[in-house]
């Protein structure tokens, strides 16, 4: 990896004196160098009288949630200078993470993520950073071919006819990483920020399942 804590931190604080741009560019080079992961260039949505997509796409079906299809991601790995000069390319981009290389996601609810995470952790289990959207979801970043298994997993666990508020994100899908704008309806933020431990080497799903079927069919959702 590219970078030291020490060295994200300096960046940081340099990145508070140039700009909103050099403060993306270094969010994306701590995302790329000190975790490890890809980072995708995506759409932002503006809100006036409906949303729109700064694709300009006419009914564009997830208006600040996609990628760019023009944009080539930020391979992990990827310099401060690189991630700017990559930035300065599409000058406004969301911050998006592919899935389906580094990690694989399992989403509920926030209120169901809140207690899950509780409860995992004074379980002493390993766990992977979780994101919060802004309309109340929570992204829990597990290993990758969580989502291809899930339905076998469930089988296992026995939660296969339940009706459970919990879906997995697998490749072809993006995440919108923290501190970018989700669709329009505010920044995500992280519950449990990325670790060096854990950022490249997130939890195998099998771990954090039962806990999370059974939170979220104790919390009454229905699928989203």
């Amino acid at each position: 990896m590219g970078f030291t804590i020490g060295g994200i931190r300096d960046l940081r604080s340099g990145s508070r004196r140039r700009g909103r741009a050099s403060d993306t560019a270094t969010t994306v080079a701590e995302y790329t160098g000190l975790w490890g992961w890809d980072v995708a260039p995506g759409a932002r949505a503006a809100r006036g009288g409906r949303v729109s997509c700064s694709c300009g796409a006419v009914g564009c079906p997830a208006p600040g949630a996609h990628p760019l299809s023009f944009a080539p991601p930020v391979p992990a790995g990827s310099t401060l200078d690189e991630a700017a000069a990559a930035w300065a390319e599409v000058p406004g981009a969301a911050v998006l993470l592919p899935v389906g290389r580094s990690f694989d996601v399992l989403e509920v609810s926030e209120a169901a993520g809140r207690h899950a995470l509780a409860r995992l952790e004074r379980m002493g289990l390993p766990l992977g950073p979780v994101a919060l959207t802004p309309h109340g979801r929570a992204l829990f970043f597990v290993a990758p071919g969580a989502a291809a298994q899930l339905p076998q997993l469930l089988y296992r666990m026995g939660w296969d006819d339940t009706r459970l508020d919990l879906r997995g994100l697998g490749p072809g899908d993006h995440i919108t990483a923290p501190p970018s704008d989700f669709a329009g309806l505010g920044p995500m933020r992280w519950l449990r920020p990325p670790a060096l431990d854990t950022a490249d080497r997130p939890p195998e799903a099998r771990l954090l399942l039962g806990t999370l079927a059974y939170v979220s069919h104790r919390s009454g959702g229905g699928a989203p």
